[in-house]
């Protein structure tokens, strides 16, 4: 399977099962996609074939035939080694995937059910998730770091993320809480890797301190301009929070060193320029950002529709050319979306099946419950136990051990499903009922930006031959 498209100049030509990427002339780009219409079985000695050169000849009529005999020797030895016209050999290991057991590596601790900000498309109702505003004790939290050690097996490096709502609105139950994650380190012979979400309202010198020293990462939440950060990030008395957070924001990230921390906004109907708010960020010194679509049902005025799509596809694509002007100028900065592993990347059964939820990555409550990850919080059908007596819903597990690129009708062809591993489980759920699907708008997306991160490689790969 092979996927050829033209961006910025370039002649783009990725073999889906491999993941090779090739940049190519125009004769090339055609010869492959005449191959590729043709449809033989795409092996070296059927490419070699008479028949197959007599059919390019009669196809590409502009070219010269002998040059097409050469091109299509070139394509014959790429596919013998591998790298184009690949078959799948993924798919009769997808049972391998399916027996595997639970071994849990992460956990996303809602240390606050409860915020300081009302923003208008939380998916956690301001902290709330359905439920109730709550605190997570010292208690429960230290039987969620015990049930993670219990259940992680053979696994050394551990994940916590302290989550909200506001986490910083119980900043000391997280130092706490960090603290007996490092007492149990020596015990168990485990590492943990906090992280922390934050909107930065309550963020000072000491909490800024405790981060730099404890926390592996930090994702701080910010929409990118001052009049579309305020419009959909206000206090709950309908102030703005930009003012506030912004310099707090700079001071965190120098002082990392512009590592080990991300912008997180989120761009929704309101702001279908998105790029000026990632080049916003940029102009205030960050280096490393995320934007993320907003995802909600369409009688929300501000949700993602389908007729969007072209405007978006265009923001991505301008942003993608500015990233490579400004990569050249030394200016550079990295944008989550496109940053593609072309060489190593997840194992082969992280590409497969996604982000672990519900298997090796669940969600604690305030009190205590376990989720399939935090935009599960609050749907109980998808309660799968607590921190006291673990799991007691193996089948919840089991589901989504089941879902993959290969269960899903929508990945099966699709040329980024790699990329994505069958897309966000929880917005499937949201739009169909069902984690066996995908969200249609979302997917989109994700093609666009694969797309897009693609050929900024290629074109910084072509500026490094040119220098």
């Amino acid at each position: 399977m092979i996927h050829q498209y033209q961006n910025n100049g370039y002649n783009i030509i990725l073999d889906v099962n491999s993941g090779a990427v090739h940049v190519v002339d125009q004769q090339a780009y055609d010869v492959i996609a005449c191959l590729n219409e043709m449809n033989p079985d795409h092996t070296a000695d059927s490419l070699r074939t008479d028949t197959t050169a007599k059919y390019l000849t009669e196809h590409l009529q502009q070219y010269d035939a002998e040059g097409l005999r050469e091109l299509l020797e070139d394509v014959a030895e790429l596919t013998e080694a591998g790298r184009l016209f690949t078959r799948d050999a993924y798919e009769n290991i997808i049972d391998d995937v399916k027996q595997r057991k639970t071994v849990v590596k992460a956990l996303c601790l809602h240390i606050a059910h409860d915020c300081n900000l009302a923003c208008k498309y939380c998916f956690a109702e301001e902290g709330e998730y359905h439920g109730r505003r709550a605190l997570m004790s010292y208690e429960v939290g230290k039987k969620a770091l015990d049930f993670l050690i219990a259940n992680s097996g053979s696994r050394r490096n551990l994940e916590v993320d302290f989550f909200g709502g506001e986490p910083l609105m119980n900043w000391q139950v997280v130092k706490d809480l960090v603290a007996y994650g490092r007492e149990q380190e020596k015990l168990h012979d485990k590492h943990f890797r906090f992280t922390i979400t934050t909107n930065g309202v309550l963020l000072n010198d000491e909490i800024q301190d405790f981060i730099n020293k404890e926390m592996d990462n930090v994702v701080l939440s910010l929409d990118g301009r001052k009049e579309v950060n305020d419009h959909m990030r206000p206090f709950r008395n309908g102030a703005g929070s930009y003012d506030l957070i912004v310099p707090k924001f700079q001071k965190l990230a120098d002082s990392r060193h512009q590592e080990r921390y991300y912008i997180r906004g989120t761009f929704t109907r309101n702001n279908l320029d998105f790029s000026k708010d990632i080049l916003h960020f940029a102009d205030l010194g960050f280096e490393q950002m995320s934007m993320e679509p907003v995802v909600g049902p369409e009688t929300d005025s501000y949700a993602i529709r389908e007729e969007d799509l072209p405007k978006i596809f265009a923001e991505y694509d301008s942003l993608a050319k500015i990233m490579i002007e400004r990569e050249k100028a030394g200016k550079g900065f990295n944008f989550f979306h496109f940053m593609i592993d072309l060489e190593g990347g997840p194992c082969i059964y992280k590409r497969m099946s996604g982000c672990g939820s519900g298997t090796e990555y669940l969600a604690v409550t305030p009190w205590g419950d376990l989720y399939p990850c935090h935009q599960f919080v609050g749907e109980e059908d998808f309660l799968m136990g607590n921190v006291d007596e673990g799991i007691r819903k193996p089948e919840i597990a089991d589901n989504f051990r089941s879902c993959s690129v290969y269960t899903k009708d929508s990945c099966k062809d699709c040329f980024a499903r790699f990329y994505c591993s069958g897309g966000c489980m929880a917005n499937s759920y949201k739009f169909h009922g069902t984690i066996h699907d995908t969200y249609k708008v979302g997917c989109e997306m994700e093609r666009k930006r694969v797309e897009c991160a693609i050929m900024i490689k290629a074109a910084l790969a072509d500026e490094g031959k040119e220098s």
